[in-house]
């Protein structure tokens, strides 16, 4: 070996010592500035400078289990309120195969109800079509609600068939059974449903049958001058009305509305500074509960009101009541509600609320 690869050789060997030597001061000297900033303590930083001290005050801190979105209520100051593990019996509540069709999706494993929550928003409609969200659980309970704190085997959606909007559609249908596919994909599922011609010739057959009973009788009251809507609200309030979103509602014993009183613009009572000028009764037939004096009820509190509003109650033609009116009208009533239990429909109940939306 000549002179020359000797000493390039032990110049190699200087070369990598003096890099260990530099990355070993390097190191040394940005180990000595995080001593400064962060001197060493028998504290973990990552639980708080101050945990020790309140471990030690009042015991180890309780276990804080993971939320889906805003901080839940305490259920005593310092603790987090517990997951709801929903209960040991069934809901009651569950798919009504009357004006209802079920999308079943079977889970290959249980899946945690905290998994699931965040995609039921994108399963309450599908177009102008409403859906409900049903569930059976690992310990086979039928629940009508998802559950954070359960496991879940399966889950149904149930799809509305008809309503005021018309029957369900194509379109409606495919787009429920494209959220049912994408929770399958998500979670390893299979999907199970009936025929779309048959889903579609059952949801005609509903609509038939629901516009040939879809009834409202309608009054108006007329106030002439407007009249500031904050006082139009206290006169309808002291009557009996108790708010229905952007309407008022006069409530039956079990607390459906027998009918509505609403503005003519369609605005919320106490929306804006205009005055009123017009307002309308409504009794919706199908939603309102059976009774023999369903318009004579609405023609006895319409007329109370017109009286506190110094108003003119007139009828959907913007004719005076004709006296006994009410009694014709309430005849007639008697039929429609008994075609409507035949139905299957009955005056006032959750499937004819849900149909007739």
């Amino acid at each position: 070996m000549s002179d020359l690869q000797i000493g390039l050789i032990a110049l190699g060997v200087l070369l990598i010592l003096l890099v260990l030597g530099f990355n070993w001061w390097q190191d040394r000297r940005v180990r000595r500035k995080m001593q400064t900033h962060f001197p060493a303590s028998e504290q973990d930083p990552l639980l708080g400078a101050g945990a020790a001290a309140a471990g030690a005050a009042s015991g180890p801190a309780p276990r804080r289990e993971p939320g889906m979105g805003g901080e839940a209520p305490r259920a005593q100051a310092g603790q987090a309120a517990p997951v709801d593990p929903g209960t040991d019996a069934d809901d009651a509540a569950e798919p009504d195969p009357a004006c209802e069709v079920v999308i079943e999706i079977n889970f290959a494993e249980p899946v945690r109800g905290a998994e699931l929550l965040p995609y039921m928003q994108s399963l309450r409609h599908v177009g102008r079509k409403p859906m409900r969200v049903f569930a059976e659980t690992d310990q086979r309970r039928h629940r009508a609600h998802i559950h954070a704190g359960e496991s879940y085997a399966s889950m149904q959606l149930a799809v509305l068939l008809a309503n005021r909007s018309g029957p369900l559609t194509a379109i409606e249908w495919s787009q429920a059974w494209a959220r049912a596919q994408d929770m399958a994909e998500r979670f390893d599922a299979t999907i199970e449903g009936p025929d779309q011609q048959a889903v579609l010739e059952q949801g005609a057959r509903l609509d038939d049958t629901c516009a040939a009973l879809d009834t409202q009788v309608g009054l108006t009251l007329l106030l002439g001058t407007a009249q500031p809507a904050a006082e139009v609200l206290g006169v309808a309030r002291d009557a009996g009305f108790v708010p229905d979103g952007n309407r008022l509602a006069w409530p039956a014993e079990n607390g459906v509305a027998r009918f509505t009183l609403a503005r003519a613009d369609g605005a919320a009572f106490d929306a804006g500074m205009g005055g009123i000028e017009r307002l309308y009764l409504l009794l919706d037939v199908p939603c309102s509960p059976a009774d023999s004096r369903a318009f004579g009820r609405m023609v006895d509190v319409g007329r109370d009101l017109a009286a506190r509003l110094r108003a003119e109650l007139v009828d959907d033609q913007g004719k005076p009541l004709a006296d006994g009116s009410e009694t014709v009208i309430d005849e007639r009533l008697q039929v429609l509600f008994g075609q409507l239990e035949q139905a299957g429909l009955p005056a006032g109940s959750e499937r004819a609320q849900r149909v007739f939306a």
